[in-house]
C-alpha cells in the first residue's frame, strides 16, 4: 500500500515523502506505505500507515487511485502495489517525522521503485477532477477570499487563473458560498474582500464536462 499526499505549500503543490533508511534504495525519497494484513481492508491499511507519518484527521480526502503490478518494480520479489490519493488542506500543519517532508511535484527528487508514477497519476487526478468536481474543498482552509483560493487553484493546476472567472464558475455551480464575513483590508488598503466556503466537504461531481485551461 502506497499513499500519494497531496497539499499545496507555500504556494506550490507538494507531495509527502520519506526518506528510506534501508536497502533497496537506501537514501532514497518514497511515498508513505506499507503491507497489509491478512483481516485488513485496503483503506483501513494506507490510514493505519498514514498515521505514522501524518496526522490523519488532516486528510481531508481519500480516493484509490492505481495498482502497479510490473514483474520488476521491486527487486527483492514480486510485489503489486496500491496506491491511494490523499489531500491535505493548506492550512494544516501536521506534526511530521525528522525523515517526513514535503516536496514540490515539479521539482521531485530521485524517487525509490516506480513511485514517481504514482506521483504523476495523482497530481493528473487531482488536477482533472478541480475542472469537474468540487475537490478543492479538501485543498482549502475552512474560509478564504477569492485571490486566496485563486492562487491556490494556481498551484495545484501549475497555472494562473483569474479570479473573476473562477468566481464565476464556482458560485454558478453552487461550490462556493460567501459567509457574512469580509477580510481585512491590506496594506494599500481599499474594499474588504468577501470571505468564502465551500458548501460541501464531501466529493460531489459539478460538472462532468468541465474543464479548467491556462489562459491564452
Amino acid at each position: 500500500m502506497l499513499a500519494v499526499v497531496l497539499s499545496v505549500r507555500d504556494d506550490r503543490l507538494c507531495v509527502l515523502l520519506w526518506k528510506r533508511a534501508r536497502a533497496p534504495h537506501r537514501g532514497r525519497w518514497a511515498l508513505p506505505g506499507g503491507g497489509v494484513e491478512p483481516a485488513e481492508r485496503l483503506r483501513e491499511a494506507i490510514t493505519a500507515h498514514l498515521a505514522a507519518k501524518v496526522d490523519v484527521r488532516g486528510v481531508a480526502h481519500l480516493e484509490q487511485l492505481a495498482t502497479h503490478s510490473a514483474i520488476d518494480r521491486d527487486p527483492r520479489a514480486r510485489v503489486l502495489a496500491t496506491a491511494y490519493l490523499g489531500l491535505v488542506p493548506s492550512d494544516e500543519r501536521p506534526d511530521l517525522p525528522a525523515d517526513t517532508a514535503w516536496h514540490p511535484v515539479d521539482d521531485l527528487p530521485s524517487t525509490a521503485f516506480d513511485h514517481h508514477f504514482f506521483i504523476d497519476a495523482a497530481v493528473g487526478r487531482l488536477r482533472a477532477k478541480l475542472s469537474y468536481t468540487n475537490i478543492g474543498f479538501a485543498l482549502a482552509p475552512p474560509e478564504f477570499t477569492i485571490a486566496e483560493l485563486r492562487d491556490l487553484f494556481g498551484a495545484a493546476l501549475g497555472y494562473e487563473l483569474g479570479a473573476t472567472n473562477l468566481t464565476r464558475v464556482l458560485t454558478r455551480r453552487h461550490v462556493i458560498d460567501p459567509t457574512d464575513r469580509t477580510a481585512r483590508p491590506g496594506q494599500s488598503g481599499g474594499r474588504p474582500a468577501t470571505v468564502y466556503k465551500f458548501v460541501a466537504h464531501e466529493l460531489t461531481v459539478t460538472d462532468p464536462f468541465a474543464v479548467l485551461r491556462p489562459p491564452r
